[in-house]
């Protein structure tokens, strides 16, 4: 595993408990529609450096997509019963699948994803214009 990806992976815990933070914080300090879709943008924002850690050689394009497509799957399962009755029962399940289905977060998840994915797609840019040799 060379440095950068090891790096990269260290980037997404650090973001990942970052983000994490900042949802609790928001969540205990802010009730209402604060609380709740800036918890929605941050749960994407978690699940796009998951991406990132599980393929840190990945496009921003395609790992934006693939948080926001996990998002919107976890938020449409809760149309069905199991994520509420998995969620009665344990509170990491709450946290990972939430208990009912809210039309406002689908809308919310690409909120949280869209900066990360320009933040990387802007340091991916830049740091192949600083590897590339320049034309002579």
């Amino acid at each position: 595993m060379s440095l950068a990806v090891r790096w990269t992976r260290l980037l997404m815990v650090v973001s990942a408990a970052s983000f994490t933070g900042a949802a609790y914080a928001i969540r205990a300090t802010m009730d209402g529609p604060i609380g709740q879709y800036s918890g929605a943008a941050l749960s994407a924002a978690i699940v796009y450096t998951i991406v990132i850690f599980i393929r840190p050689q990945i496009s921003p394009l395609p790992a934006a997509s693939a948080a926001i497509a996990y998002c919107w799957f976890i938020e449409f399962a809760q149309l069905t019963p199991i994520p509420a009755a998995l969620s009665q029962r344990n509170w990491l399940a709450r946290q990972l699948l939430g208990a009912q289905f809210d039309l406002i977060d689908v809308a919310w998840y690409p909120i949280g994803v869209i900066p990360l994915a320009a933040a990387h797609w802007f340091l991916r840019a830049r740091t192949r214009s600083q590897t590339d040799p320049a034309p002579s």
